[in-house]
């Protein structure tokens, strides 16, 4: 299961969301969704309800090919421990321990809590239950689905927090404009100039704020760049301060030339920890030198792929993740990789909002039609191409339904 490619099935959650006015009717949508995306093996799933005594979930609604549960069935939270951990980790897998439900044909099932949480006292334990829970049955489980279903956990509550954030935003414009500003601050100027190469960015939010942000940072008494993209996934106000903290808490650690794999891992817990009820943020971050070789080191945190123009032979090299995206699960692993930049070659880097424009009959902009444009400039300067690029966006998604965010930074090695 592709992360990008679950991702972007996810957003179509979000351009949903305003057509339903409660939140039951949302996560039933999504249930059906996720039980429909063939690439996952889900063969049924339910939505849980907590009642108003906080003392069990009720069955709300039940799809897929399973046996139907009674209606109003009730889990009770003292007869059932593995709530607990739910509570702790959001996201779990456990093997079935009702009699009732093993008639039923589940004997193991992974789960996610979404919503409000709410603090309980249960046999002198503290713990605290999430409003609603969404259940699976798989095939197999196997840790890359309880990662994708951490994802839709997460994504589910950023919407819902998003409304109450955006409802609220939406009467005072004023403040609006002053996190507009704040986040323009956190920006470089587009154009930018080391050693033997050229660089040019753009961010365009899709709303008067949003969750793209890049940076130059230099280092080591300027022999070093640090270069930076990065998309908080989720919407307005909340992606817009997930931006500013991912930015700040970089730039700090690149400032102490903290390794880019253990630097990773620590921006991944800290957005795990502050931001638990919001999505996630994908992140590239590479390192240029002042050498002749042209060497270009860089982690890939769950980033829309960069693309590497060799001016040589035309050819379009793309630089993968090495590592999964920011802040779903704690304690996750990075590994570096490296290419060469010679003399004429870029490097795009890009975030959704470009591949994933749309236009009126819903068609992505697409990756292909990014490598083309490319290449058709492949004699320009940086800041040429990346104003081609984003004019071409501008006019393909120009009466599109969707939008999001828009950033893109084009390097040029010009010696």
């Amino acid at each position: 299961m592709e992360q990008r490619k679950l991702s972007r099935t996810i957003e179509k959650f979000i351009s949903e969301a305003p057509n339903f006015k409660r939140i039951e009717d949302l996560l039933k949508y999504v249930l059906k969704q996720i039980i429909s995306y063939e690439h996952i093996g889900i063969k049924g799933g339910r939505i849980w309800k907590l009642n108003g005594n906080k003392n069990s979930y009720t069955l709300l609604e039940q799809l897929g090919d399973i046996a139907k549960i009674d209606k109003g069935y009730e889990l009770k939270i003292s007869e059932f421990p593995v709530l607990y951990d739910i509570s702790k980790s959001r996201t779990i897998t456990a093997n079935e321990t009702s009699k009732y439900l093993k008639k039923k044909g589940i004997r193991s099932f992974s789960a996610t809590g979404i919503g409000d949480k709410f603090r309980v006292k249960l046999n002198d334990t503290t713990i605290y239950l999430y409003q609603y829970l969404l259940a699976f049955n798989v095939e197999k489980i196997y840790d890359e689905f309880l990662y994708a279903l951490n994802i839709i956990g997460v994504t589910l509550n950023s919407i819902i927090r998003s409304r109450k954030i955006e409802s609220k935003a939406r009467e005072n414009i004023f403040e609006l404009e002053k996190a507009s500003e704040i986040q323009k601050s956190i920006l470089p100027e587009h154009s930018y100039k080391f050693g033997n190469y050229e660089i040019f960015g753009i961010s365009l939010p899709d709303k008067i704020v949003g969750g793209d942000f890049f940076d130059y940072i230099s280092i080591a008494e300027g022999n070093k760049l640090c270069i930076v993209i990065g998309d908080a996934a989720s919407k307005g106000i909340s992606a817009a301060a997930q931006a500013l903290y991912v930015s700040g808490a970089l730039k700090m650690g690149v400032s102490y030339d903290v390794g880019f794999t253990t630097l990773m891992k620590k921006i991944g817990n800290l957005v795990n920890e502050t931001f638990p009820d919001e999505r996630f943020v994908t992140l590239f971050l590479c390192e240029l030198y002042r050498d002749k070789k042209g060497l270009c080191v860089y982690v890939n945190a769950g980033h829309n792929t960069p693309f590497m123009l060799k001016q040589s032979d035309g050819k379009i090299l793309t630089l993968l993740s090495t590592g999964p995206v920011l802040g779903p699960s704690p304690n996750q692993e990075y590994f570096l990789d490296s290419q060469y930049i010679e003399k004429g070659d870029f490097l795009i880097l890009y975030t959704d909002g470009i591949v994933e424009a749309t236009n009126d009959k819903f068609e992505f902009y697409g990756e292909d039609r990014l490598k083309s444009i490319i290449n058709t400039h492949r004699n320009s300067t940086p800041e040429f191409m990346c104003k081609k690029i984003i004019e071409d966006v501008q006019k393909y998604s120009a009466n599109g339904k969707y939008s999001d965010d828009r950033t893109i930074v084009v390097i040029k090695r010009i010696n």
